[in-house]
């Protein structure tokens, strides 16, 4: 493996001509144009331009004129969907792959566990979601110390090349909160390490600020404990994270349904992340559908900016002129 820097960013890659990194990135070459260290590598010979450690390039084709779309970026990587799904829970892979392609979701969080030795050919993630069209974003669920969730994630940097990874480092089982000391300590550790650490944390401004500062690349307070369904439970303080912070902010855990979604697009947050309440839902696959609409209606509230609130009644009809 090397690493490139494509579009801007770093990325790990077994490619060794520019042919091989086009078709790695699921890109049709005839549609692409490619500068290879500041030179323009013709399209009839990406095949002999060969790529090293080290080496920029940029990929460039046409979109359609005017305004963008209104997506939103981390670590320098821009997505169009505001939610992040996750893996686990769904009764098959082939249900998980449908609910994601319902959702819309562009990222998908994913866990870090050991092959099953005893059945190497099993049916794997990779085979039903492909990490060439969707976001992996390794986690850490089930960390309850620094030192297991900053081993996690080095050894799925290992194993799949991820520098963009979720953080979560709990401090007891029954409520799943984060022990924030030790997340900050890994926090600290993996941004040292170049890692790109999205970080899961109470519903702090305190916290968060230091999250941000400690090098975390988006904060994620919890909106209710993980898997419990309740919504967003304190909006004055996941409010005064959004005003505050620097980086993204995205609700993670608690979201039950689909209005719960469009609360946390409602006070700003950059975006939502849920698992339970779509896997756990009667018709997880309809389920991911609304959730898509709740993230998106409460994105455009809040853009659009909501009525102010009042004490009294303020009739919409005019009185004047009453028969």
């Amino acid at each position: 493996m090397i690493v490139l820097t494509v579009n801007g960013e770093s990325r790990r890659t077994a490619a060794t001509t520019v042919a091989e990194l086009v078709r790695e990135l699921d890109l049709d070459p005839a549609k692409v144009a490619v500068e290879h260290n500041g030179t323009i590598a013709p399209r009839s010979e990406l095949a002999e331009h060969r790529v090293s450690e080290g080496d920029t390039l940029e990929i460039v084709h046409f979109v359609g004129g005017g305004q963008d779309e209104d997506s939103w970026s981390v670590a320098g990587r821009s997505f169009k969907s505001r939610l992040i799904v996750g893996t686990g829970k769904y009764k098959d892979f082939e249900q998980n792959a449908a609910a994601l392609e319902a959702s819309g979701a562009e990222i998908v969080t994913v866990a870090v566990r050991r092959v099953n030795v005893s059945d190497p050919k099993a049916p794997m993630l990779t085979d039903y979601i492909d990490p060439k069209k969707v976001t992996y974003l390794p986690n850490t669920a089930g960390c309850f110390t620094a030192e297991d969730a900053i081993r996690t994630l080095r050894l799925a940097r290992e194993a799949g090349g991820w520098d963009l990874v979720k953080l979560e480092v709990l401090g007891e089982a029954k409520t799943l909160y984060p022990d924030m000391r030790e997340t900050l300590t890994a926090t600290e550790t993996l941004a040292r390490e170049g890692f790109l650490p999205m970080v899961y944390c109470v519903d702090d401004p305190i916290a968060a600020k230091q999250l941000e500062d400690a090098g975390a690349v988006a904060v994620m307070p919890l909106g209710a404990p993980i898997g419990s369904g309740l919504g967003i439970q304190n909006r004055v303080t996941i409010r005064l994270i959004k005003e505050g912070a620097n980086v993204p902010v995205l609700v993670d855990a608690g979201v039950g349904t689909a209005s719960d979604a469009a609360v946390a697009m409602e006070l700003g947050c950059d975006g939502v992340l849920m698992n339970t309440a779509i896997a756990e839902a009667k018709d997880p696959i309809r389920m991911a559908r609304a959730m898509k609409l709740a993230v998106e209606a409460g994105r455009d509230a809040y853009l659009a900016g909501r009525m102010a609130t009042r004490k009294y009644a303020d009739p919409s009809s005019p009185l004047a002129g009453l028969i």
